[in-house]
């Protein structure tokens, strides 16, 4: 058997009916493939469909594609029939390392050698995970976020033993299934995404023990601060406007000492002239010919379409 061309994905396996694998679920069958789902818990099925009814009128105001149906969704008994019949598994089971070895392994058992096997890890390493598994080289990580049905992105990484091929693949399968991709080039733990929400999370929890600001000062300097920026470009690209018509290294070479003040209890890394570079030169990369005044623009336009529509302006 060779492996089907990303574009010619018909039935994705999902293993795991839990909240991110009952969003997979919704997702992929909102993109008009069949999917085959398994879960060992014995109300699987009722809570997987509930998941994916809830889910569906949100997916419908979004755009289903042509064919779409929850029709197109069989659960099964056993791991072993739903591994038979995939294009693509997307595994979502608990985030338990021992139990993600064995079920990965069983997976990969149960599937045809040549069927990729994706794993929804938020924080894993698959070179961690695949130590018991045949056909190693054909597991990969694809870590969403929740809900997997609304949010865009999804991170892909191999493991040591993973086929380059293979991390290419995957990441061509889920932009072809409308997912944002970052198709990483090293393991990592926690990955891009969640490294940084846990600096945040963190830095949260010291200002509440310390009586630094409440839960709810905290939730207000992000939904009505900088993450109404974020939402639209980035930390790094906030960061290259703050430098005015001198960007990102205007920046680093005016506000650089103050990362050595103690803002946060992370340390932060040495401001190298290696590093300065690599963050600027990330920066024009990302802007992509657009002038600052280009972004600023860009910027503003989007902050006032979100604020409108949360009817906050």
């Amino acid at each position: 058997m060779s492996r089907v061309a990303p574009t010619e994905v018909r039935t994705v396996t999902c293993v795991g009916a839990g909240v991110i694998g009952g969003g997979w679920v919704a997702y992929f069958l909102a993109k008009g493939y069949r999917v085959v789902a398994w879960d060992p818990a014995e109300d699987a099925e009722q809570r997987l469909r509930h998941l994916v009814d809830a889910a569906w009128p949100a997916l419908t105001e979004l755009g289903l594609a042509a064919g779409a149906s929850v029709d197109h969704l069989t659960v099964v008994d056993t791991l072993a029939e739903a591994c038979a019949q995939a294009d693509f598994v997307q595994e979502s089971a608990p985030e338990d390392l021992e139990l993600k070895r064995t079920l990965l392994a069983d997976i990969s058992a149960a599937t045809p050698p040549d069927v990729v096997i994706s794993s929804s890890t938020s924080g894993y390493g698959m070179t961690e995970m695949a130590t018991r598994a045949e056909h190693a080289e054909r597991l990969v990580v694809g870590h969403p976020f929740n809900p997997p049905y609304l949010i865009p992105l999804v991170e892909v990484v191999g493991g040591e033993a993973t086929s380059p091929e293979v991390v290419s693949w995957t990441a061509d399968f889920f932009r072809h299934a409308g997912k944002s991709v970052i198709e990483m080039k090293r393991e990592v733990p926690g990955f891009v995404a969640n490294r940084l929400q846990e600096a945040l999370w963190r830095e949260a929890l010291h200002m509440v023990e310390n009586g630094e600001a409440t839960v709810e000062e905290i939730d207000l300097s992000i939904t009505d601060g900088p993450g109404l920026r974020w939402a639209l470009q980035g930390p790094m690209l906030t960061f290259h406007l703050a430098g005015g018509q001198g960007g990102m290294a205007h920046m680093l070479d005016h506000f650089g000492p103050s990362l050595l003040s103690p803002w946060t209890r992370l340390e932060a890394p040495e401001l190298t002239p290696e590093l300065r570079d690599a963050v600027v030169e990330g920066c024009e990369r990302e802007a992509d010919g657009r002038s600052i005044d280009d972004l600023v623009a860009e910027r503003d336009r989007g902050v006032i379409a979100v604020l409108r529509a949360l009817g906050r302006a």
